[in-house]
């Protein structure tokens, strides 16, 4: 199967410091679902922000749908679409209003911009819901419309950062049938993380797990259950990554920060 994500040698630097990504290639298959696993301050958030134009490698390649990030931001930009771990909905806003105004920034054109929002309310199961304020929302509403507002622009690839973070297992389990339903029906690259061990053996058809800034392993959940020894993915990972407890990385601000980054880019 192709390849819609490249990554050849990847390295990020900041300053004198060790590198905070260190040589890293992989490949994510065109229309699959992969998981990108590793502790906090492993290297996975630099790696998932050089693949979504937020920073430039030191050395290396990256290709997001046949671009590079770092010569045409804007071509990889329109190729995919993120949910970021914080919410980063308009709560004054309504659902409907929150997408139409996701859809002007990304220059869905108007005539076909409400029928998209419409049918996105509808796989989601939010359409009673269109004209109600965000802030009255449970959690897993909020999560819900944010992928909506992830696919409105028919991305190639949906970016999902620990999406179902804070979730109860019901919201989640009805969470990831959606994003399951997306990859079948549309063929949509779905990359996603998450600390949930659970979700990435029984979701993710490939997984790789940075540790110190370097892939320290990558196959499917039972290839590396097999290759540790292990009866679960969750025991697996701590025996690859070991079980010292991780300094968490970047803050709520950043994210946010992030997301208009992206989005602003859209607009130029």
């Amino acid at each position: 199967m192709d390849a819609i994500i490249e990554v050849d040698h990847l390295t990020k630097r900041f300053g004198g410091n060790p590198p905070a990504v260190d040589d890293v290639t992989f490949s994510v298959a065109k229309g699959s679902v992969f998981a990108f696993l590793g502790p906090n301050g492993a290297g996975k958030s630099t790696t998932i922000k050089m693949l979504t134009t937020l920073l430039r490698p030191t050395a290396g390649t990256i290709r997001v749908a046949g671009h590079d990030p770092a010569v045409d931001p804007d071509a990889v930009r329109h190729a995919f679409g993120i949910v970021f771990q914080d919410p980063s909905l308009d709560d004054d806003l309504t659902a409907l209003e929150n997408l139409e105004f996701h859809g002007i920034l990304y220059g869905v054109p108007k005539e076909t911009r409400r029928a998209r929002i419409l049918e996105l309310l509808t796989l989601v199961d939010l359409m009673e819901r269109k004209t109600d304020f965000v802030r009255n929302f449970s959690g897993g509403m909020k999560r819900r419309l944010e992928i909506a507002r992830g696919l409105l622009h028919h991305p190639q690839i949906i970016f999902l950062d620990e999406p179902t973070l804070g979730l109860d297992p019901q919201t989640r389990n009805h969470l990831w049938g959606y994003v399951q339903r997306l990859n079948r029906d549309e063929g949509i690259t779905v990359f996603f993380t998450t600390h949930y061990m659970e979700e990435a053996d029984s979701i993710a058809q490939r997984i790789a797990i940075i540790d110190h800034g370097r892939i320290i392993a990558e196959g499917s959940g039972d290839a590396l259950k097999a290759k540790t020894k292990t009866a679960s993915l969750e025991e697996a990972f701590l025996a690859l990554t070991g079980s010292a407890i991780r300094e968490e990385a970047g803050s709520a601000t950043d994210r946010m920060r992030q997301a208009r980054q992206i989005w602003g880019g859209r607009r130029r």
